[in-house]
């Protein structure tokens, strides 16, 4: 079996060379890669021409139209039966193909997504990222995960698809932003069988600090809006939590302020402000220690509790911000960010 590796780049020369060795070392070798430089202005075509000697490897160089564009174009250049899509940013681990291989023999996927983990050459805050984009304290624990909620939708930085999904589907339809929820949703809606291979997984560096990865978890809860505007369906309770959690810290900080302020505040505020204070300090106590136990880092483990307040606020703030855009205000789409 021929898996087509599909990579979109942009402006990440450093990544995809990491990605790139990885991939060098497989176990399983029956692969080709597709690189496509989305309009960068850091171009990696050297790079990439520097592993042609121990991979199957093309690059192509197009305008700059999102990575789910980008994408698709890769897929009208692959050879394989699969197409594998990975971000730029991650390092695949020897097995990868094996363990792709053996689920496919025994459950024949027609589209499938595996998990990310932190390897251990990230940094601190990487790695706090990686926990918080993964931990049952935050959203991200439904990602990669057997007991999620709802049906499993397999996420771009690693996922695979028939030659058949996506020659019945086109592919993407979105540019940028959920692009790979989007397309997960109409591939089980169209009754492919999708799943999870847990032990296909990737290590995932994401963003390097605390301010790229607020700006990446936005842009998530804004996507959501944008999938609830095209499938209201699968707008769940879960993707309203972190929206509910800005609005409850903050009122729990005008709370504070006030009795701070006001020694006279009445007794109904202080009694509020006492009980959501414990909350918040039982929360942070319960994050910290789960990060301990799953990162067995104490400095991890406080950083994670930053990563994790990071994503709950950028991702309900970003929601709240997209909802009021378009079902307040009456706007379209906004700017992708």
């Amino acid at each position: 079996m021929l898996f087509s590796v599909i990579v979109p780049l942009y402006n990440r020369p450093i990544e995809i060379k990491e990605l790139l060795e990885s991939l060098s070392t497989q176990i399983y070798t029956q692969f080709e890669v597709i690189v496509v430089e989305d309009g960068s202005v850091r171009k990696a075509e050297d790079i990439v021409a520097s592993f042609q000697d121990r991979l199957t490897i093309r690059y192509y160089y197009k305008e700059n139209e999102g990575q789910g564009l980008a994408r698709n174009f890769g897929f009208s250049k692959a050879k394989g039966d699969y197409f594998i899509v990975f971000d730029s940013d991650v390092i695949v681990p020897d097995d990868y193909f094996e363990n792709v291989m053996k689920s496919l023999n025994e459950h024949h996927w027609d589209a499938f997504g595996g998990p990310d983990a932190a390897h251990p050459s990230f940094t601190l805050v990487q790695k706090a990222i990686s926990y918080a984009m993964t931990s049952p304290f935050t959203t991200g624990g439904i990602r990669g995960n057997k007991k999620h909620i709802g049906a499993f939708h397999p996420r771009s930085f690693n996922m695979g698809i028939s030659r058949k999904v996506y020659q019945d589907t086109g592919g993407f339809q979105f540019a940028r932003r959920s692009e790979d929820i989007e397309f997960s949703i109409r591939m089980i809606q169209a009754g492919y069988k999708v799943g999870l291979i847990p032990e296909a997984f990737v290590y995932h560096k994401r963003r390097t600090n605390f301010s790229q990865f607020y700006r990446q978890t936005r842009s998530f809860g804004k996507g959501r809006i944008d999938i609830y505007k095209r499938y209201p369906n699968e707008l769940k309770p879960v993707h309203v939590l972190p929206a509910i959690f800005v609005v409850a810290t903050s009122v729990l900080i005008m709370i504070n302020v006030l009795n701070l302020l006001t020694l006279d505040a009445m007794y109904v505020l202080h009694l509020l402000g006492l009980f959501g204070n414990l909350v918040v300090l039982l929360y942070v106590f319960a994050l910290f220690a789960h990060a301990v136990v799953k990162t067995k880092d104490p400095r991890v483990a406080v950083l994670a509790v930053i990563a994790a307040f990071t994503q709950l606020w950028a991702y309900g703030s970003g929601f709240i911000a997209e909802w009021s855009n378009r079902f307040l205000l009456d706007k379209n789409e906004s700017r992708i960010d």
